[in-house]
């Protein structure tokens, strides 16, 4: 797929700020005159937003990670349909709290073996990676302290404790190396507008760049 526009995705472990990070460069953007869509996954189509319901809440059980691989590919792809491919043919900024590379993560490598299968099903069905990915990095402990403090209904993936989260952070880092051309990683642990700042400056660079 090709656009005019450009996507830039957040990743992270539960709790590394990421979503606030994603809406204040949203904001910044917009206040520089850019047209900025703000979504997020699993979610931001009405059909991905009625399988995200499906696979963050519930028991942390429910399903098999080869299942959630299917359902969170339906929902990229009705995602990627409905609301990213058409805002990038129309020139806009598209920036996203989770892509990919989370699939990569939950499914792909720390709920089991399944990496090549994320890859296959990501290139038949989406096929095509952020134009820039931007990486919050932070301690997996502070991280879930985080998340759980939130004390909301989309927690499952959180239920399954301090052990997933630690796996999370070695695969974000590792896919930050395997992709080193689309990955910017940040220090998540400053204060958030420390982190922003941070967020805005490899931001810049990368629009710059691609001018």
């Amino acid at each position: 797929m090709t656009s005019k526009g450009h996507f830039i995705t957040f990743e992270g472990i539960d709790g590394s700020g990421k979503s606030t990070q994603a809406r204040l460069l949203a904001d910044h953007l917009r206040d520089l005159g850019h047209d900025v869509i703000l979504t997020r996954e699993p979610g931001g189509s009405p059909g991905a937003e009625e399988i995200r319901a499906l696979v963050l809440q519930g028991d942390p059980d429910r399903w098999s990670a080869e299942t959630e691989l299917l359902l969170f590919t339906a929902a990229r792809r009705d995602h990627m349909e409905r609301l990213i491919q058409p805002a990038m043919d129309a020139g806009k900024i598209v920036i996203c709290d989770r892509f990919a590379d989370s699939t990569r993560m939950y499914q792909g490598l720390s709920r089991g073996d399944l990496r090549a299968k994320v890859d296959t099903l990501h290139e038949l069905m989406i096929g095509r990676e952020p134009d820039l990915t931007i990486l919050i990095d932070m301690d997996p402990t502070q991280g879930l302290a985080r998340a759980k403090g939130r004390q909301g209904i989309e927690e499952r993936f959180e239920d399954f404790g301090s052990d997933l989260q630690e796996k999370m952070r070695a695969g974000f880092l590792a896919l930050a190396n395997e992709f080193p051309d689309r990955f910017r990683k940040i220090n998540g642990a400053q204060d958030v507008d420390a982190v922003s700042r941070d967020v805005q400056t490899v931001a810049a660079s990368y629009l710059s760049s691609s001018d």
